[in-house]
């Protein structure tokens, strides 16, 4: 357990309980620094409150009407969603038959149902009506229902709906918040051990930092909006700030938070505090980094988050130190050799180790080479590499050529290598934009985990029911997996089971495979070739007795990849 005080005194104690013995705990640390152990009281305690250390129930949705799976004859004049707890509804959606959406906006709030509008008088076929709500604990909750007009139809296939604006917003809050940690902290970091504490090039650092420290907590509000797939009007809603807090990213953000704060306390006060807060500052942009993200939680962990900690740290030493030094050789190109000879000097192991980490998480992420150009993670990485290219060619020239008659005084070097490190500089930028973009694309090992994925129903009979698990959950070449019940939940020893999919309106006559046992309680059908994906038709034909045969089916929505 964490506790945390701030007397009056200004030294802020954080005290950490082994969890045996409450009464003493079993580390204190105490910080000295005034403003900053306020500020880092502040964080720890925000990240105490936003441990999920509670279980909370979720809203279930009760009944809905239309009742999933019904045919109406007619268009109904209203729709109406139960929970079994009351819910403020983020998003009503009706898909048309034809893929069509329509946003139902108009609702009343009745105790624990929603009460929706139907604006139109809908056509014959299947619709969906698709809700996101969230529940009095905070949690989002969302599904869809199934109902037909005059007779069902193929389930329509919706399109997804971008929020181009929303995407704006996060991309551009994820930008300054990249800005921040490594072109403020990796500045500041440059500014303390490698410029021998002079000051040219640091209005730029800070005004990194406070893009950072303005970005931190907007990407943290739209993560929330993103999750609840909520509009951007509705950022300060509590429930939103609530999603947000209970993401893996509310680590970064403090972490970074805290990251940036150090390296703003780097830029006054004497030497030895300076370079002591910006060390502990560039710690902290690869925690923060490594706390949460597609590369931090791919497996095997133990190596994925060291590799991201040390490649965040690079990142941001080369990124942070071009500014001040680009400004320093322009403004005070005498006093910068120092400088120069510095960077040089520690930059190239710095490249290596960033370099050799980048590949490895990349390998890690894309896993076959097909991925980078089929997938929208693999163009944005190729971009990525693209640009590098051109920085580590551009770095190369500047290590190579200008860098030992800048360092002996030749002034029309120095101007050059300052204008070629503003380059480097717009190309960062340039790069950590393609990173932001990241937000929206998940990596290909991610979509593997999502291809693997199962199918899965519940088909429930007086006579009998079953949970049917196809595996994985698109077309191609899969597997069946049946648990056979009696109607009331008891064993049901059945003497055969034979699986039949069946797709009519796309033209595919019933596929039959008898099941097999293979004595572990389920029936299974292997080798199975579902050639086609959308909704089929699944019945088990169960085989109770030699004179009895039951027969239960249910539809069942298979994914294209």
């Amino acid at each position: 357990m964490i506790s945390v005080g701030a007397p009056p005194s200004g030294r802020a104690t954080i005290s950490c309980y082994d969890g045996m013995n409450a009464a003493q705990p079993s580390s204190t640390i105490r910080l000295h620094t005034g403003p900053l152990a306020w500020l880092v009281a502040v964080l720890v305690a925000m990240a105490a409150l936003a441990m999920p250390g509670r279980a909370l129930a979720h809203a279930a949705l009760v009944a809905t009407d239309p009742a999933d799976g019904s045919v109406l004859t007619q268009s109904p004049a209203k729709f109406s969603l139960s929970f079994s707890e009351p819910v403020s509804p983020l998003v009503l959606t009706l898909v048309r038959p034809d893929g069509s959406q329509l946003a139902l906006t108009s609702f009343r709030l009745n105790d624990q149902t929603i009460e929706i509008d139907n604006p139109e008088t809908l056509k014959s076929g299947t619709h969906v009506l698709s809700w996101r709500v969230v529940s009095v604990d905070g949690h989002p909750v969302g599904g869809s229902a199934l109902f037909s007009i005059g007779a069902p139809s193929a389930a329509p296939v919706a399109a997804e709906a971008v929020d181009w604006t929303l995407r704006a917003a996060i991309w551009a809050a994820r930008l300054f918040f990249y800005a921040g940690l490594f072109l403020g902290v990796g500045g500041a970091f440059a500014l303390a051990w490698l410029a021998e504490d002079r000051r040219c090039g640091q209005r730029f650092v800070a005004a990194a930092l406070l893009f950072g420290l303005a970005g931190a907590p907007l990407s943290l509000g739209l993560q929330g909006l993103d999750g609840l797939g909520a509009p951007l009007a509705r950022f300060a809603a509590p429930a939103v700030w609530k999603t947000a807090l209970e993401t893996s990213f509310v680590w970064t953000v403090l972490i970074g938070l805290i990251a940036l704060g150090l390296a703003l306390l780097s830029l006054a006060g004497p030497s030895g505090v300076r370079k002591l807060s910006a060390s502990a500052a560039l710690l902290g942009v690869g925690a923060a980094l490594a706390a949460s993200g597609h590369a931090s939680a791919a497996e095997p962990q133990w190596l994925t988050r060291p590799l991201v900690f040390l490649h965040g740290m690079a990142i941001a030493f080369w990124a942070g130190s071009l500014a001040p030094l680009g400004l320093a050789l322009r403004r005070q190109p005498a006093e910068a050799k120092v400088f120069l000879r510095r960077f040089s000097r520690a930059i190239l192991p710095v490249i290596v180790l960033l370099a050799a980490s980048g590949i490895v998480l990349a390998i890690i992420q894309v896993q076959q080479p097909a991925a980078l150009i089929n997938t929208s993670y693999g163009r944005l990485l190729l971009l990525k590499l693209a640009l590098l290219l051109f920085l580590f060619t551009l770095a190369a020239v500047n290590r190579w050529t200008l860098t030992v008659p800048a360092e002996a005084g030749d002034t029309e070097v120095q101007r050059r290598l300052a204008r070629s490190i503003r380059i480097e500089v717009v190309i960062v930028l340039a790069i950590l934009g393609v990173a932001a973009g990241w937000r929206f694309t998940p990596p290909p090992r991610a979509l593997a985990i999502a291809a693997a994925q199962p199918v899965s129903i519940h088909i429930h009979t007086l006579e009998a029911m079953a949970d049917l698990s196809i595996t994985p959950g698109h077309a191609g070449e899969v597997t069946a997996s049946m648990m056979i019940m009696t109607g009331d939940f008891g064993p049901l020893d059945a003497k055969g089971v034979t699986l039949v999919l069946s797709k009519p309106e796309s033209g595919i006559e019933p596929i039959k495979r008898p099941a097999t046992k293979p004595g572990d309680g389920t029936w299974r059908v292997d080798n199975l070739v579902i050639p086609l994906p959308g909704r089929w038709n699944a019945r088990l034909d169960i085989l109770v007795s030699d004179f009895e045969m039951v027969k239960i089916e249910a539809p069942i929505d298979i994914r294209s990849d």
